[in-house]
C-alpha cells in the first residue's frame, strides 16, 4: 500500500511516497515560492502514483479544527502569499483521496512516536530549533491541538545574566525563538552558528534558554521523553550542556527514573531528519482509517 507525504516548510516542500510501515520509497524537494507556482508542481508529483491517502505536516499557523470553515488552511503566516491558503482543500480536490493534516512539528513528533525513539510512549515533546522554534506535544497518547496549536517557541525567557541581547522576535522580543533560534544567534554574535562552534560562551548561553524552556515543559506537561531537532541542534555539544542546565534549574525538585537517566531523556531526533516525512505517512494512514469509519 502506498501513501503520500507532504512536509510543507517555509523554504521547501518535501514530497514523498511511503508504505504502511513508514518506509520512504522516494522523495523530492520543491522550493516554497508562492501557491500558484509551488502547488501545481506538488500535485504533478503525486498524480499517477496510486497513493491511498496523503498526509500534510505544514508550517503555520494553521487551522486544525475540523468543525471550522477554514479547516486545513494556512492562516496568519508571515509568508503573506500563503496567508489564508486552503492547502488541504487544494490537495483533496486535485487527488480525490483522504488528506491528513497537522503542524510541521507535530508531524515530526508523530514520526518519532510511531517509528522512532518515542514509540510506545503516551507523553512526549518534540522541539525544533532552527530558523524558528516550534514544538509538538503528545499528551495521553494524543497530539495536542486546542484553540489553535501549541506555540512553544514563544515562551518568554529570563535573560542569561551575561546576555544583553534584546531578542529577535518582532512580537515578543525575548521569547525562546527570539533568543535561541538561528537568526538570533547570528544577530547576537554577528556570525552564523556554524562559525561559532568552538566558542563556549555562545553555547552556554544557548543552552541556558533551551534548558529553561524544557524545565517549564517538564513541570507543566510532564513528558516521558523530550526530543530536540532542527538545524541548531546539529551542534551536538549542546546536548550535555542542556541536560546539565535542566538538572541545575530543577534543583532536585523532581525525582524520576527519566531524570535519573537524563542522557536518554533529552535526546536528538532519531530518524535521520526523515521524522517529518514519516509522520506525514502516519497522518495519511490515520486519515484513511478515519474516513473509512465514517462511511
Amino acid at each position: 500500500m502506498l501513501y503520500g507525504a507532504l512536509e510543507a516548510g517555509g523554504t521547501k516542500m518535501v514530497v514523498a511516497i511511503g508504505d504502511e510501515n513508514g518506509k520512504i520509497l522516494e522523495q523530492k524537494s520543491i522550493p516554497t515560492v508562492e501557491p500558484d507556482i509551488t502547488m501545481p508542481k506538488i500535485i504533478e508529483y503525486f498524480e499517477g502514483k496510486d497513493i491511498r491517502a496523503l498526509g500534510i505536516a505544514c508550517f503555520g499557523p494553521v487551522d486544525l479544527r475540523r468543525e471550522s470553515p477554514t479547516y486545513g488552511y494556512i492562516t496568519t503566516t508571515p509568508k503573506l502569499k500563503w496567508a489564508n491558503f486552503d492547502i488541504v482543500g487544494t490537495m483533496k480536490k486535485a487527488l480525490s483521496i483522504p488528506v491528513g493534516f497537522d503542524t510541521d512539528v507535530n508531524g515530526s513528533l508523530l514520526g518519532e512516536v510511531t517509528y522512532g525513539q518515542a514509540k510506545g510512549l503516551t507523553d512526549a515533546v518534540y522541539l525544533t530549533i532552527g530558523t524558528g522554534v516550534g514544538g509538538g506535544i503528545l499528551s495521553n497518547g494524543k497530539l495536542v491541538h486546542g484553540m489553535l496549536h501549541p506555540e512553544l517557541g514563544h515562551m518568554k525567557m529570563v535573560a542569561h545574566p551575561d546576555d544583553k541581547y534584546k531578542g529577535h522576535c518582532p512580537f515578543h522580543g525575548q521569547c525562546l525563538e527570539g533568543m535561541a533560534a538561528g537568526p538570533a544567534i547570528e544577530d547576537r554574535w554577528s556570525k552564523k552558528a556554524i562559525e561559532l562552534k568552538d566558542d563556549d560562551k555562545v553555547w552556554e548561553i544557548e543552552a541556558w534558554y533551551i534548558a529553561q524552556s524544557l524545565v517549564t515543559l517538564i513541570l507543566t506537561i510532564s513528558p516521558q521523553k523530550i526530543i530536540l531537532g532542527g538545524g541548531v541542534m546539529h551542534q551536538e555539544q549542546l546536548f550535555p550542556l542542556i541536560r546539565g542546565k535542566v538538572l541545575e534549574m530543577l534543583n532536585g525538585y523532581l525525582k524520576t527514573k527519566e531524570l535519573s537517566d537524563i542522557d536518554n531523556y533529552i535526546v536528538p531526533a532519531s530518524l535521520h531528519d526523515d521524522q517529518g516525512i514519516m509522520g506525514c505517512i502516519k497522518l495519511a494512514i490515520d486519515e484513511e482509517a478515519l474516513e473509512g469509519k465514517s462511511k
